[in-house]
């Protein structure tokens, strides 16, 4: 009887020997990215020169220290970051609920209880007893064999998931820094705004002055002082005008910065922030450094491995199955004679799902085609981003040079009408038209500064930042056999995208 028992545990141990050697297999298809022809170079470039690195605080190149305080508080008492923070700590959660399936379940199932039957209980026999314990104490293990790699597939999209999870922790981090940047640039350009139409409002104050001291002297016509209060007005009315965005601003920044609006100032200054030096990036280099677009590739490899689950769904399932423990009607459970156990293998076989199974695999090969074109769309909208940036900047530089000579010329037109209207050689028309030139000019010469300092920021963002999507060291193969939970339930059906670990196709 024992050598009959050691070759039934001999036989089922080459059976299951022999299934964890055939736990290799994996119908996910062969990974490869939409091939996307990468330019040698950019199209629209900035001045040569010596060129900056890309690092992750990019800001610092304005060198104002203000930005750099306010960003800091981005990582720190920004709500939208901490928010998302939030969510890949739930999904890096998730995730190792996933691994989790690479471990044996046990599950204890115990059982005390006193029980009555109904003395009318169909097919009872005289003998049985009215009133009976029946005390249990089991133990139950079950370890799924993945011959076809349908569970490593499962946590391998899990695990891919994870990673586009973290890309877009990046991409957020990295699109709140510039949303930062750009309002605090636009808040110094109001700031520069104000200052000339302070200034403004003092020269037309003075004009006011003397056109109404010569109205009084009768060498000038009472339509001089009405020229003259109409141009005070309208730069009060533009000062008041920039004022209100000024302090639009101010309260965005506050958000941002995690601070109540009412109990945040910035205190103005027409000082705006250093041109920053043209960053050094290569157009090869652009897909690895865009979190949106690694994170968009990580979706589309998750969607890679999810054929591969769907098609092993095709097919049996094994099993091995153990359970033990102990079983009495008194509470004597720790006696060996009371003691009951089970092992072997299990097979879970399809065989009619009304086309559920097919559907499945349907929608999975959709999806990828989907993940697919998405991929590719992004990569085309980063290069998109990045020649609309320099091509900004290119074009914004001549035209703010421009400008800044149109208001130079500007101004000296309004002094020499200023200089020929006190002599009497000119009309206040003259005047009033010089003064509107001027202003307008000047105001178009700072909004152009602006603009340029706005197009670095679309730059930097455009450019993925210093952020770097490059794939860390390879970890070890996954273990080729997966187990379930103790009712059978998928270890990578609860998982979430993090970054905890790392797959193939980064």
């Amino acid at each position: 009887m024992r050598s009959a028992f050691a070759h039934s545990l001999a036989a089922r141990a080459v059976l299951c020997v022999t299934v964890i050697a055939l736990a290799g297999c994996d119908f996910a298809p062969r990974y490869a990215k939409p091939e996307i022809a990468a330019p040698e170079k950019f199209k629209d470039s900035v001045q040569a020169g010596n060129r900056v690195a890309l690092t992750e605080d990019w800001w610092r190149n304005f060198h104002d220290r203000e930005l750099d305080r306010l960003e800091a508080t981005i990582e720190t008492d920004n709500p939208d970051y901490a928010a998302a923070l939030a969510r890949y700590e739930q999904a890096k959660a998730f995730l190792d609920l996933a691994n989790s399936g690479f471990f044996p379940s046990i599950v204890g199932l115990p059982d005390l209880s006193y029980n009555k039957q109904s003395q009318n209980r169909p097919l009872r026999s005289k003998g049985q007893p009215t009133y009976y314990g029946s005390n249990q104490l089991f133990g139950q293990l079950a370890w799924e064999i993945d011959i076809w790699g349908r569970v490593r597939d499962v946590v391998g999209a899990a695990k891919a998931g994870a990673q586009s999870n973290d890309d877009l922790l990046a991409a957020t981090r990295l699109s709140l820094h510039a949303t930062v940047a750009r309002t605090y640039i636009a808040l110094r350009g109001a700031d520069a705004q104000a200052a000339l139409l302070a200034r403004t409002i003092r020269i037309y104050q003075s004009a006011l002055d003397l056109t109404t001291k010569r109205l009084k002297d009768n060498i000038a016509p009472p339509i001089d002082v009405e020229r003259a209060k109409v141009q005070l007005a309208n730069a009060k009315a533009t000062a008041a005008q920039i004022a209100q965005g000024r302090a639009v601003l101010e309260n965005t920044l506050a958000s941002l910065s995690g601070q109540t609006a009412s109990l945040f100032v910035i205190p103005a200054s027409a000082v705006q922030a250093a041109t920053p030096r043209p960053p050094r990036a290569a157009p090869a280099s652009l897909l690895l450094r865009r979190p949106d677009v690694t994170a968009k590739e990580r979706l589309l490899y998750v969607a890679n491995e999810q054929i591969g689950a769907a098609k092993a769904d095709f097919l049996p399932r094994f099993y091995i199955l153990m359970g033990g423990g102990t079983q009495s009607t008194n509470i004597d459970l720790l006696n060996f004679h009371n003691s009951l156990w089970n092992y072997g293998p299990a097979l879970s076989m399809p065989i009619f799902d009304g086309g559920q199974r097919q559907a499945t695999l349907d929608a999975a090969r959709a999806q990828f085609s989907f993940a697919a074109a998405q991929y590719k769309g992004s990569v085309l909208a980063a290069y998109q981003d990045v020649e609309n940036a320099l091509a900004s900047i290119k074009w914004l530089r001549i035209q703010s040079a421009a400008l800044s000579e149109a208001a130079t010329a500007a101004q000296r037109a309004l002094d020499m009408s200023m200089s020929l209207y006190q002599d009497g050689a000119a009309s206040s028309l003259d005047v009033v038209t010089s003064q509107s030139a001027a202003l307008d000019a000047q105001r178009a010469d700072i909004a152009a500064r602006t603009q340029v300092l706005e197009q670095y920021v679309e730059l930097m963002l455009a450019l993925g930042g210093g952020w770097s999507g490059q794939a860390p060291a390879p970890q070890p193969p996954l273990p080729p056999v997966a187990l379930l939970g103790p009712q059978g339930q998928d270890p990578g059906a609860q998982a979430q995208p993090t970054k905890a670990a790392q797959s193939g196709g980064r």
